[in-house]
């Protein structure tokens, strides 16, 4: 049997928000080559249709097999709830999704209430509806983040238009009493600072990018996968569009390369 454990762990999002994802994953596994792709052209996923969202999401993964990637992080959670399961039926390798941590939120709430910020596509699919429908007796403040991807991929992180919007979408989590908020798109944790200034101190912020990295070394063993030679891993990163915004999230340490996919 062919051992594919020095291949890279290969990642795609709509665009920069799933670097959030890399840097967990490169954090567990810096020996790990990773090969990280930015569909950035096609961003936001979060307003198409989910036949959309399958068919990007084919796209980038077949452009990954194609770089020889050994495993696919769907560092999307459009992606993941719209696209996982025809992706896994369709590709012979191991995926591993990103979804947004209800659970610790439901599990420990004190309030009862929970806020979730997080895109259209993600707030109205099947898997999401699932998992929420699971906690019964817990209040979810359920919010679309209308344009914060857009302005994100546009470099607007400091924005005035970022903090309006962002004092928009959490005023009515305030007054519902939140004690935590589930960030459901890899792209909200560059907002998790802006949004601290705005809620209460006592609210807790979840992601899921330490989980899903904690899930990609899990998934890498069980599949014989895991690169055990100590050399430092060599990360890629591609972008379908200008190459600026993704460079300057993941710094000058690595390079943004332009690719057509």
């Amino acid at each position: 049997m062919e051992d594919k454990s020095t291949q890279p762990i290969g990642l795609f999002d709509s665009g920069i928000g799933g670097t959030s994802i890399w840097k967990e994953i490169h954090a567990v596994l810096p020996n790990e080559d990773t090969i990280y792709l930015a569909d950035t052209a096609n961003a936001p996923y979060g307003q198409k249709s989910k036949d959309e969202i399958i068919a990007l999401s084919f796209k980038n993964t077949e452009y990954l097999l194609k770089q020889g990637a050994k495993i696919i992080v769907v560092a999307c959670n459009t992606a993941t709830t719209n696209a996982i399961k025809e992706m896994r039926s369709h590709f012979d390798v191991p995926f591993i999704g990103i979804e947004p941590a209800i659970k610790p939120a439901a599990i420990h709430t004190e309030t009862g209430n929970v806020g979730i910020l997080a895109t259209k596509g993600t707030l109205s699919s099947e898997l999401f509806h699932k998992t929420v429908a699971g906690f019964s007796g817990i209040n979810f403040i359920e919010q679309v983040g209308f344009n914060l991807v857009t302005l994100i991929e546009s470099g607007k992180i400091n924005s005035p238009e970022m903090t309006a919007l962002l004092q928009e979408y959490m005023e009515p989590m305030i007054n519902a009493n939140i004690d935590y908020l589930v960030l459901g798109c890899s792209h909200y944790p560059y907002l998790i600072p802006q949004i601290k200034e705005i809620l209460p101190e006592t609210v807790k912020i979840i992601d899921s990018g330490e989980a899903v990295a904690k899930q990609t070394k899990a998934v890498l063993q069980q599949h014989g996968l895991l690169n055990t030679t100590p050399h430092k891993g060599i990360n890629t990163f591609y972008t379908n569009a200008d190459t600026a915004v993704l460079q300057s999230i993941i710094g000058n340490d690595f390079k943004a390369e332009k690719a057509a996919f």
